[in-house]
């Protein structure tokens, strides 16, 4: 049992992981958005993919902003033990949720034509890991391990 305001050791390591798992969509949305040689190439984009990117629609393209910000936010915010760690990945969460409503509901077999069967098990992974950190932070703020 934790007391209260003591900062358990799952934290740190929940905060860490958070935080490097999220510089990954980091790289992938400054990446695309700048056109990055060093990015293009390494992810070995072909240039229907980036097209297809490009072609975002404005609410699409906001989701995909809200998704990426709001998690790192919130990763960086659980790491200085901010309350606004949860309000963070709620931001996420719903900037994911547009982004997936574009990309699954409105466009799925395009998405999984271009970037290959396993994109959307590998969306199905996002959604889980960033529930479990909406509700990961929401529990610590309530345990006033954030404050």
């Amino acid at each position: 049992m934790t007391e209260v305001g003591k900062t358990p050791w799952h934290l740190w390591v929940v905060g860490v992981l958070s935080f490097l798992w999220h510089c990954i969509p980091v790289s992938d949305y400054i990446g695309f958005k700048t056109k990055a040689a060093w990015y293009i190439a390494g992810a070995d984009l072909k240039p229907a993919q980036i097209a297809w990117v490009d072609a975002y629609p404005v609410w699409a393209d906001v989701g995909w902003a809200l998704g990426v910000w709001g998690a790192m936010a919130g990763s960086l915010l659980l790491l200085v033990r901010s309350r606004h760690a949860a309000s963070a990945f709620l931001i996420s969460l719903i900037g994911l949720a547009i982004m997936s409503a574009y990309q699954v509901g409105m466009q799925a077999k395009e998405y999984q034509a271009l970037f290959g069967e396993g994109v959307l098990m590998f969306l199905g992974l996002i959604w889980v890991i960033a529930i479990a950190l909406f509700f990961y932070a929401r529990a610590m703020a309530a345990k006033g391990v954030l404050r």
